[in-house]
């Protein structure tokens, strides 16, 4: 019988969702194409933040941890259970029989191994509905970033946080996370009165991306030179 610590199971949500490998190809791939014969000129983005930072990655958030909330509590109680039962054995070393001590450390045995599988099925789900909140928002994210790169002439914007990423030092003024997600939040807004939902089902409207060039636009972030 094995004590499981309760840290070996928690996970952060949306945090933990943007590591996924899928992410630094958004970013990648939307490097954006600046116009012919314009001067070439760079950005950085750190889409993990980006994606996160974004009223629908918040919301997103949320709701998977009120969704595994109640899976949580149970391994909670198993690990629960489990550490009382090796206290039981560790405080009765001298004065529990040898069939109370076998007893006790078969019932410990099949708590262990039911918390383990538990623990592995709400991985394997958290896993599957966090890679398809990166999927969602990810695949939006990118027809922001392209078109932003386009209007800003960029020639490639870096991810600097992929993994293995050239990125070592980056000015503020190349780092074009904030704009980024300003203009998401603008083209997909999170609808009022959905927080019950996941972001992906209706929680969401879409909206004609904001031109980062267009006059008027205060929220529009200004250009950025290399």
């Amino acid at each position: 019988m094995r004590l499981h610590r309760s840290s070996r199971y928690r996970w952060t949500a949306v945090a933990t969702l943007l590591l996924l490998s899928g992410a630094t190809a958004w970013a990648q791939g939307a490097a954006g194409a600046a116009a012919a014969g314009a001067p070439a000129k760079f950005a950085v983005i750190n889409v993990k933040q980006a994606i996160v930072t974004t009223a629908e990655g918040k919301l997103a958030s949320a709701t998977l941890q009120s969704q595994f909330a109640p899976k949580q509590t149970e391994l909670e109680s198993l690990n629960k259970q489990i550490s009382e039962l090796q206290n039981r054995l560790n405080n009765g070393a001298r004065t529990l029989s040898d069939d109370e001590k076998t007893r006790l450390q078969r019932q410990g045995d099949l708590l262990t191994h039911e918390f383990q599988r538990k623990q592995d099925d709400l991985n394997e789900e958290v896993t599957a509905a966090q890679s398809d909140i990166v999927d969602s928002i990810g695949r939006k994210m990118i027809d922001v970033l392209d078109r932003y790169s386009r209007e800003n002439g960029f020639a490639f914007v870096l991810d600097s946080s992929a993994q293995g990423s050239p990125v070592v030092y980056a000015s503020n003024q190349l780092d074009i996370t904030e704009a980024i997600v300003r203009l998401y939040d603008e083209a997909y807004p999170v609808k009022e009165g959905k927080e019950g939902k996941e972001g992906k089902e209706g929680t969401t409207e879409k909206k004609p991306a904001p031109s980062a060039a267009q006059p008027g636009q205060s929220a529009a972030p200004k250009k950025t030179t290399p």
